[in-house]
């Protein structure tokens, strides 16, 4: 798992745990040499991964076996083709999802993990580079990944003909400029290049256009940490931590009203409730009125539902919403969701990199008729409007910040409905 050896650095009172002594004292590094030195077939790497039932990490949750399966050649000619054709790998540390702080803590704590995962999907899909996009605020993480990396190349473990195997894998960091869009991964390529973060149209994919043009894989940074411990131990052992089809444990970002908000690392498939007791349940004795599951751009869900639901890709789509990043957003009886809404909606309004017209429109809209009900200025018809609007953006976008943008909205009138008909018939809140 991606913080399974921060863990057991609790338990060994190893306090540097970023450090490559610290990570070769549990094991690091030894996957990736007993890959090089028997030159393991790409194909059994990806088949394990497939067993594992890893699931992107970044949002998304796409089997990482099978993205993997897409570098590959089908046939001796595409085989021939792809002769010399420099690929690349690219992890995604932008993390730009408001309530998630995970991937900032892996790089902080644990970025050899991260580079041995990008060495070992280097390997198996053929690209002899990669490249981390960190997000810009993150200078602790940059700063920890980058003496992480001088470490690696120190003690031969990235660079020119690895170990005397004849692999040849160099790393390097790229620092973004906090824009939530290049969180969507073409967007975060184009930044890389120099170019204004907007996101491509698709097809193509990064697989066959990606970084300069090249084949490109790019995964989340729990998403590459967690392949070092999958294939130390099998597959089957990640699968059973979790449950089919949500292999393994995953780090979930508790915030908001709870006792103890931090990063909790828990089988999929764990009940929220269990989850929510970690945390110290609801803050100052006051009671669970929402929770959203997966970060601010997912489906905010009632409190009645959310404790009946498990903390796992399928249990939470059904509860309907979405795990996302595993962003958990905790509100109390207090909380007044008008405000709240209106707070997630600016920011989607702001963070839009306006190539789209009905993302940089509606988010504007959005944001108008939000600020207009909350002053007091709200019309009857301005719910419907709403949702008329929400439901023009959705799945009209070239990427998903316009659907990020309308489904809280959406959902958050579907169930809280009449907190949002007091605010337009009283102009004032009915909460507190």
């Amino acid at each position: 798992m991606a913080n399974q050896v921060c863990f057991k650095f609790k338990q060994h009172n190893q306090a540097e745990s970023w450090t490559l002594a610290a990570y070769q004292a549990l094991g690091g590094y030894k996957v990736i040499k007993k890959i090089l030195n028997e030159k393991i077939a790409p194909e059994t790497l990806i088949a394990e991964l497939k067993t594992s039932a890893l699931r992107g990490r970044g949002g998304a949750g796409f089997s990482t076996g099978l993205k993997w399966s897409f570098m590959l050649p089908r046939d001796e000619a595409a085989r021939e083709r792809m002769k010399g054709v420099q690929k690349y790998i690219v992890c995604n540390s932008d993390e730009g999802e408001p309530g998630t702080c995970k991937d900032r803590d892996i790089l902080r704590y644990n970025p050899h993990a991260l580079i041995e995962g990008m060495m070992i999907a280097g390997y198996t899909i053929g690209a002899s580079k990669g490249y981390n996009y960190i997000r810009g605020e993150f200078w602790q993480p940059y700063q920890r990944f980058e003496t992480a990396i001088a470490e690696a190349y120190k003690a031969g473990l990235l660079g020119e003909n690895i170990l005397n195997t004849g692999f040849d894998f160099d790393l390097y960091t790229h620092l973004g400029a906090g824009a939530y869009i290049c969180g969507e991964e073409t967007a975060l390529l184009e930044s890389i290049e120099g170019k204004k973060g907007q996101p491509r149209f698709k097809p193509p994919f990064p697989a066959s256009y990606g970084l300069y043009g090249q084949p490109t894989t790019i995964n989340n940074t729990e998403t590459l940490s967690s392949v070092p411990s999958i294939l130390a131990n099998s597959g089957e052992w990640f699968l059973n931590l979790g449950k089919p089809n949500n292999g393994g444990e995953k780090l979930f970002s508790v915030s908001g009203h709870v006792e103890r908000p931090a990063n909790y690392e828990i089988p999929m498939g764990t009940p929220f409730a269990d989850l929510l007791n970690m945390a110290g349940g609801v803050w100052q004795g006051r009671k669970l009125k929402a929770v959203i599951p997966g970060g601010s751009s997912t489906p905010v869900l009632k409190a009645e539902i959310a404790m009946k639901m498990n903390m796992d890709y399928d249990s939470i789509a059904a509860a309907g919403s979405m795990l996302g990043a595993g962003s958990v957003i905790i509100m109390d009886d207090s909380t007044d969701m008008v405000k709240t809404l209106a707070r997630l909606a600016h920011f989607y309004y702001d963070e839009s990199c306006g190539q789209c017209t009905p993302c940089r429109e509606g988010t504007g809209w959005l944001t108008r008729i939000l600020h207009r009900i909350l002053h007091g200025e709200g019309r009857p018809e301005d719910l419907e409007l709403l949702d008329n609007v929400s439901n023009q953006i959705m799945g009209n976008t070239i990427c998903a910040l316009g659907d990020a943008a309308a489904m809280p909205v959406i959902s958050f009138i579907k169930n809280f409905r009449e907190e949002f008909q007091y605010y337009i018939e009283h102009g004032r809140s009915m909460v507190g």
